[in-house]
């Protein structure tokens, strides 16, 4: 009967718009909170009589759908803690509960959510007021990400940051750039060795020290423009780990550029890099002294001996001052010293629907079979964006929009009561025409 399915709409109505009603609510008392998705409430028509030309009409009313607007962005609002992180771009960062780091009975469950603002607890974890914990691939010694699966979470470890850790840095690369005087290898000169000491760090953070000393070559007549380079290691109670004889170039185009390196002991020259291969007590060390024919590294000019430029990486040991995440995912460490080394690399996860993962409280997410199965980026790489430090996404929530939205809510809401108060006076007629 049409006159009930009028009734059977207007119901339907009162719990679509009561529907809408709630995910209008829910987005305005969430305009405020960081990483807030928008829900949306949409109305589906439903149609019972097909036939055309029947005569009678039979209303089948509206019924709402709703969904979580997951891949709307919302604005990056600047804070002042270098690990507020948030996502410019497609991907989410990896999370875990605090409660199922002490889960032994199963796998830890991989959440995500866009933003996040982390701080270490007594234990040096990363993680929420709310209990998320940040998880990440651990960097190795030299700050290399080992390969790792891409579409599991194995590998994902929680992030710890120990607040009082130390670090050194060993030197493994070094630049030598010094003038030797043109007029210690002519005819008359005393050949008096010229020393140098270069300090460098060992592997445990040690200071030690490369005493190099150059020997001119005296004729008898004219100008040797030749060198013998000794290198000596203090770690190595001062033994010898390199011998060269270096030869300089005189003519007009190419004037107290080196011509040759001759290796007597020690490491290999390189002449296409101008390196040399010492091995130092801690390893390999690769000290550049210049290429044939560049004016850069050892010259022999003029009558002063003067190192002019040297330059080589590593650090004593130092204290932690500051952790950082960089746009690649990368956390760093850096040290009083100047020393800054990787810790962890945050991936970024993507799925192939984010409107179909799970929506879970502290604007978190899991993955689920509308969604798709994950994938771990690198920030950058694919589709995903980058990682922002310094920053957290704001509510997708307007505020505006909403408020509209919930003038037209209340107005049908109304629409839909007036309805079921006709359809009863409607129902009162009917039944006043026996009396």
């Amino acid at each position: 009967m049409s006159i009930s399915s009028s009734l059977n709409a207007g119901v339907a109505g009162l719990a679509a718009n009561a529907t809408r009603l709630a995910t209008i609510s829910d987005n305005i008392a969430n305009s405020g909170t960081y990483g807030y998705k928008r829900a949306s409430a949409d109305f589906e028509s439903m149609v019972i009589n097909q036939a055309r030309s029947a005569g009678v009409y039979s209303a089948g009313g509206v019924r709402a759908a709703t969904s979580r607007l997951i891949d709307e962005r919302g604005s990056l609002v600047s804070t002042s803690n270098s690990l507020d992180l948030a996502v410019s771009g497609r991907g989410m960062l990896p999370v875990t509960t605090e409660v199922s780091l002490d889960n032994t009975s199963g796998d830890q469950p991989l959440m995500m959510t866009t933003t996040g603002s982390f701080r270490t607890d007594s234990n040096g974890i990363l993680k929420t007021q709310s209990g998320l914990v940040l998880l990440g691939w651990p960097a190795n010694a030299d700050g290399s990400i080992s390969v790792l699966p891409r579409d599991t979470r194995a590998g994902l470890e929680p992030v710890v940051v120990n607040a009082n850790q130390t670090a050194g840095d060993p030197t493994t690369r070094m630049n030598l750039g010094v003038n030797l005087p043109a007029v210690a290898t002519e005819t008359g000169a005393d050949g008096t060795p010229l020393p140098l000491s270069v300090e460098y760090f060992g592997n445990l953070g040690t200071s030690e020290t490369l005493d190099i000393t150059f020997t001119p070559t005296v004729p008898g007549s004219g100008s040797s423009n030749e060198w013998t380079m000794v290198v000596r290691d203090s770690a190595q109670a001062g033994a010898t780990i390199g011998e060269y004889t270096l030869t300089f170039d005189d003519s007009r185009g190419n004037g107290g550029t080196l011509a040759s390196v001759a290796v007597v002991s020690g490491g290999a020259y390189d002449s296409l890099t101008g390196k040399l291969d010492l091995t130092v007590a801690g390893g390999p060390l690769e000290m550049t002294i210049g290429k044939i024919g560049d004016t850069n590294g050892l010259t022999q000019l003029s009558d002063s001996f003067s190192p002019t430029s040297i330059t080589k990486d590593g650090s004593p040991v130092g204290n932690l001052t500051a952790v950082e995440v960089d746009e690649n995912g990368y956390i760093r460490a850096t040290y009083d010293t100047g020393f800054i080394r990787t810790l962890y690399q945050i991936p970024l996860v993507d799925v192939p629907n984010p409107n179909g993962l799970t929506t879970l409280n502290n604007q978190t997410f899991q993955v689920s079979p509308d969604s798709g199965s994950f994938f771990l980026w690198d920030a950058g790489d694919g589709p995903t964006g980058a990682v922002v430090g310094y920053a957290r996404e704001g509510s997708t929530t307007d505020v505006a929009a909403e408020l509209t939205n919930l003038i037209e809510t209340q107005r049908a809401y109304s629409s839909n009561a007036k309805v079921i108060q006709t359809v009863d006076e409607m129902l009162q007629e009917t039944t006043n025409i026996k009396r």
